[in-house]
């Protein structure tokens, strides 16, 4: 965990005062199939959560326990999923996780248009609610941070936004909002995916990008939201258009993740955060699962990441005779599941998913309830749910073969659903 300068003994009392809205409703469709059926928040990952667990175990775990999931698209699986395992807090000392899905509440009456214009449509909801500070969130992103660290920075700047930073490479920020601060964190500048990144001072070939968190005081997001919905020519995207409004016209100040992230010991110099958004950046977070010691630690009592737990037996391998032998080696094998006969290797599975005789399973991601027949082969594969593999079926060796059948990738990585196994007959 990272040290820091103590919190100020006012900051629960700040604590109560802030409202955390957690934008949830796109799709991601660089997932592809993934997010056909569901809102990328809603995508599993690391075994047996889901995506949004992460910033709602982040506000839980800070303090923060006013919070509302704004969603939109396909927004049935991640409703379900909040309902069922988000419903502990304590509704007497005016705890909530709210689910607030697009109603069309304004005046125009369309769906969400952006970042900021999702939070406008909702601010018949946060208005008059006694709220200091509203705390803005990504849905779709896996880390682990103190939100209360961020607001005690907030406070002590006496800025009206703070925004969440981390360091990145010169050619990776061509894909964030980068920005340029002077000696005291100021936002001095904010360019949305630029070209020509600027760097940090002192840093040569390294940039602070923006990561989607923001904190401002209620009153000027506010006014500013107001002001951005009456703008013809504004995108409503927090990014393009509320962060260049504020520049240069109020105090912003950067917040660098490394000062509130919840650290892996073993990589005390790498705060872990991650923009799964597409397949390549997807296996990767959860092949990371199967090394030795992975940069997410899921293994942090001090720091749980909490999601819906359904009653599962534990798994279970059989089968030990001639080449018949039920294994999996350097691998995460979730509640559920039953190895049978096969061998899995690099690999993570999901609940409940079966791996019979004679499969090969290696470098995969097999989401929950599949199950993989008899003599399958399959390497470098994404398994969305629900899949059946039919008996003798080889994916990942034929690149020719799986891009006409399946999804695949230009990193090498096919993804298979249950309608795509269907077409083959």
């Amino acid at each position: 965990m990272t040290i820091t300068a103590a919190p100020s003994p006012g900051l629960n009392v700040e604590l109560n005062k802030t409202l955390a809205v957690i934008l949830a409703g796109g799709r991601g469709s660089r997932l592809k199939q993934l997010t056909d059926h569901r809102a990328k928040p809603a995508v599993p990952i690391a075994g047996k959560f889901k995506i949004i667990d992460f910033p709602l175990s982040n506000c839980v775990n800070s303090g923060i326990r006013r919070i509302a999931v704004l969603t939109q698209y396909r927004s049935h699986t991640l409703n379900q999923h909040v309902q069922r395992g988000w419903n502990f807090l304590r509704p007497d000392f005016n705890e909530f996780i709210e689910l607030w899905p697009a109603q069309q509440q304004t005046a125009a009456q369309t769906w969400y248009q952006g970042t900021a214009d999702a939070v406008f449509q909702n601010m018949s909801l946060i208005y008059n609610r006694g709220f200091d500070h509203i705390l803005v969130l990504a849905g779709d992103h896996v880390y682990k941070q103190d939100y209360s660290l961020m607001l005690q920075d907030h406070i002590d700047s006496g800025a009206v936004l703070t925004v969440g930073c981390i360091e990145v490479d010169r050619h990776e920020a061509r894909g964030f909002g980068v920005m340029a601060i002077d000696e005291s964190n100021n936002i001095t500048s904010f360019v949305e995916k630029p070209a020509e990144p600027p760097e940090i001072p002192g840093k040569p070939g390294r940039c602070l990008a923006s990561m989607g968190i923001y904190i401002f005081d209620a009153s000027t997001i506010y006014e500013l939201l107001d002001y951005d919905a009456e703008n013809p020519d504004s995108s409503h995207d927090f990014g393009q258009d509320i962060l260049p409004a504020l520049i240069g016209k109020h105090k912003t100040i950067a917040h660098d993740f490394s000062r509130s992230c919840i650290q892996n010991p073993h990589y005390p110099d790498e705060p872990y955060w991650r923009d799964v958004g597409t397949l390549t950046a997807y296996w990767e977070a959860n092949m990371d699962l199967t090394k030795l010691t992975p940069k997410l630690d899921l293994y942090d009592d001090g720091w749980p990441i909490r999601t819906m737990h359904y009653q599962r037996p534990a798994a279970k391998f059989i089968h030990n005779h001639d080449n018949r032998v039920g294994s999996a080696t350097n691998s995460v094998v979730s509640a559920g599941c039953i190895v049978s006969g096969g061998s899995v290797e690099n690999s993570i599975l999901f609940n409940n998913v079966r791996v019979n005789s004679y499969a090969s399973i290696e470098n995969c991601v097999i989401l929950p309830n599949c199950d993989i027949g008899r003599h399958c082969r399959l390497n470098k594969v994404i398994l969305d749910v629900d899949c059946r593999v039919p008996e003798g079926t080889e994916i990942g060796f034929d690149a020719t073969a799986d891009a006409e059948r399946f999804h695949r990738n230009s990193d090498g990585i096919v993804l298979v659903s249950q309608s795509m196994l269907e077409a083959l007959g």
